[in-house]
């Protein structure tokens, strides 16, 4: 897979895709519709990306469909949707409109797509965190439906045995419901955001990562080493300046991290002489 930033963007058109994201995330409330706010990523992605087709797309999936059991056949059966074994890696896999396009994804744009056509049709889920492998779980007790493994239901027993599998975790490690928390939807954009930065920050492609980081800067979780990674990301593109002065923004609201901060800073305006 090339490592070279896609062409058709500039700095311009990032601005414009985080900020329409931030302006989605505004308020205190749970935030936007798990679809809107995944299209909303992925339009980092893509300056050609219309929201509306790949919301379209999920009506159409959606048609029909009446019980968890229908859900799963649609998607796994009649519609082909599968966890992408052989390059987990690659971005496209946690960009829901090449998700809907491909019908290739991991665990959390997959329980994304269930997710979304539940709520279409009133097939009540959520999503469920649990580490390493995300999960969906249907209104019953200890049930649990595994969306990159064909939509397969797992008892509290298979999600143990998944979480081992997946984290190599020890025999001694202890497992249960606690592993199994209900995610809302901003830990959701916060997971897929994580995912994208640890991948492009692999194949090194610092314009891609500047827009993730952007907008995982907008949701819980951010601390001084998420503000200065921008920081060195900016200045890997060229722009220490712009690096510098982001973080000299951030001391304001960073106190506790104003000498690092300005630490950093300095150096990025050191590489302008």
């Amino acid at each position: 897979m090339s490592t070279a930033e896609p062409a058709g963007r500039t700095i311009g058109y990032i601005v414009d895709a985080v900020e329409h994201f931030l302006a989605l995330l505004a308020g205190r409330g749970p935030g936007p519709e798990l679809d809107v706010g995944a299209l909303a990523i992925a339009a980092g992605a893509n300056p050609e990306l219309d929201a509306g087709t790949w919301l379209r797309e999920l009506d159409r999936l959606a048609e029909g469909v009446d019980s968890l059991e229908m859900l799963i056949h649609r998607l796994f059966i009649q519609e082909g949707f599968a966890g992408n074994t052989t390059d987990y890696y690659d971005p496209r896999n946690s960009l829901l409109d090449q998700v809907l396009e491909r019908r290739l994804g991991i665990p959390i744009t997959l329980s994304v797509v269930c997710l979304e056509v539940g709520r279409r049709v009133g097939v009540s889920l959520e999503g469920v965190s649990m580490p390493g492998h995300f999960l969906i779980r249907p209104l019953a007790p200890d049930r649990y439906l595994d969306a990159f493994n064909g939509g397969a239901l797992l008892d509290l027993a298979g999600c143990e045995a998944l979480f081992r599998t997946v984290n190599a975790a020890d025999p001694d490690i202890p497992f249960g419901r606690h592993l199994l928390t209900a995610a809302p939807r901003r830990a959701i954009f916060a997971r897929i955001l994580q995912n994208l930065r640890a991948i492009y920050r692999g194949l090194g492609r610092p314009m891609d990562l500047e827009w993730v980081l952007r907008m995982r800067l907008a949701l819980p979780g951010v601390g001084a080493q998420d503000l200065i990674e921008l920081g060195h990301t900016l200045g890997r593109q060229g722009r220490f300046l712009d690096g510098a002065k982001f973080l000299e923004s951030q001391i304001s609201q960073w106190p506790q991290h104003a000498q690092l901060l300005e630490y950093t800073a300095r150096s990025l305006r050191a590489q302008l002489n």
